[in-house]
């Protein structure tokens, strides 16, 4: 099959997310993947006023046999006018590449311009669009006068889409409650690479040694993109209440994000230094490593409507292993792990603290096993499967 892939952000630079597991194995398996996608991250690179365009070819992010060819259309490095202008760009880009690329199915992930062009040029060509929903996107636009012409453009989408995709049942009841009609609907949930996240292949000393953590320290773990209501700051203010009591407890913090530099402010002018340890981005091979070396592992997010109804990729690799999370109580993670997948919940982000000094080493051991159990049939190989035979059964 060609597979055409449009989102709105950088395939490169994002993730690895749901859309690179199941794409790069389908191009190992013999399907033609191209992706078209907007650099969002363009603040990071050398000033210039314009974003070339640019294609690059086998492209892979996780799996080495994958060979997908990335598309990034031209757009001007300016607030407001990057979006504008890549309104336009990104509709000659989808429409050439619909054209010349005649692709046997269009997949959207969660975005709104380059996912309403893809819907409509799949749409007059009569190819099967799936609108693939991971996140609630128009939320998550940094220009909040925006939203609510995101969300209007993500209804017309969805009212024209051929199937619509949510990885979780959260985020198919937020979709029913959108007006999606609920047979519409199917749920593919996130995965894990075995090979990659196995607890039997790593040694946790590694890194603990790396940051200078002694082995009687606990050690909590956050791994991912950073925003305000990631919840870390509430955390690192409740451990500093009880460091001097508590002086074994560490947090380790993967990642970056727009938040990034004022948490390291924060946890520098905090005096929290020593407890608090952040490492900024890594590779995607360093992550199994570092969950290793954490005892429990974090999703103290805000409940807000952004977080709510999603899972997050990386519970799944946290439960790959074996590790217990503490999470505050989101609908989508709840009804996705219930109460005995190795999910601790609390109600606040500020309540992490309070409950990993109530939990004892038999508690851990217990959610420890409870993990190993939830996530042994959430392979990605399996989960990618499942996705290819939709694509079939509408190309």
């Amino acid at each position: 099959m060609k597979i055409l892939v449009v989102q709105d952000a950088n395939w490169l630079k994002k993730g690895p997310h749901q859309q690179h597991h199941l794409m790069e194995l389908l191009s190992e398996w013999g399907h033609e993947v191209k992706v078209i996608g907007y650099n969002q991250l363009w603040k990071e690179d050398q000033w210039s006023i314009m974003s070339k365009r640019i294609e690059y070819h086998n492209v892979h992010r996780i799996y080495a046999g994958a060979h997908a060819t990335y598309i990034s259309p031209f757009f001007i490095k300016f607030p407001l006018l990057d979006y504008l202008s890549f309104l336009f760009t990104s509709k000659n880009e989808i429409k050439n590449c619909i054209d010349e690329f005649n692709p046997d199915v269009v997949v959207g992930f969660t975005s709104v311009l380059s996912n309403y062009w893809g819907m409509y040029y799949a749409k007059k060509r009569k190819i099967p669009f799936i609108y693939y929903w991971t996140d609630i996107i128009h939320k998550l636009i940094p220009f909040e006068p925006f939203h609510p012409i995101a969300k209007s453009i993500e209804k017309e989408v969805l009212k024209n889409s051929t199937r619509i995709v949510a990885m979780n049942s959260g985020l198919r009841d937020y979709l029913v409650n959108f007006g999606v009609k609920h047979e519409r609907i199917n749920i593919i949930p996130g995965g894990v690479d075995f090979n990659r996240f196995n607890p039997s292949t790593e040694d946790p000393h590694y890194i603990r040694e790396k940051f200078n953590i002694s082995k009687d320290d606990l050690v909590l773990f956050f791994m991912g993109w950073i925003y305000d209501f990631s919840g870390l700051k509430e955390v690192i203010q409740e451990l500093a209440k009880v460091t001097d009591s508590h002086p074994n407890i560490k947090i380790l913090i993967v990642g970056e994000g727009e938040y990034y530099p004022q948490l390291k402010e924060f946890v520098e002018s905090t005096g929290m230094k020593n407890e608090v340890i952040l490492t900024g981005k890594v590779s995607y091979e360093e992550i199994p490593k570092l969950i290793a070396a954490a005892d429990i592992c974090l999703l103290p997010a805000y409940n807000n409507e952004i977080m709510r109804d999603i899972v997050p990729i990386k519970m799944y690799e946290y439960l790959a292993m074996h590790k217990p999370v503490i999470s505050t109580k989101l609908s989508g993670v709840f009804k996705e792990f219930g109460s005995d997948g190795g999910v601790i919940y609390v109600d606040r982000s500020e309540d992490v603290i309070k409950k990993v000094l109530e939990l004892n080493k038999s508690d851990l051991e217990r959610n420890s096993l409870l993990a190993e159990q939830f996530i042994k049939n959430c392979s990605w190989g399996k989960i990618t499967l499942e996705f290819e035979r939709l694509l079939k059964s509408l190309s």
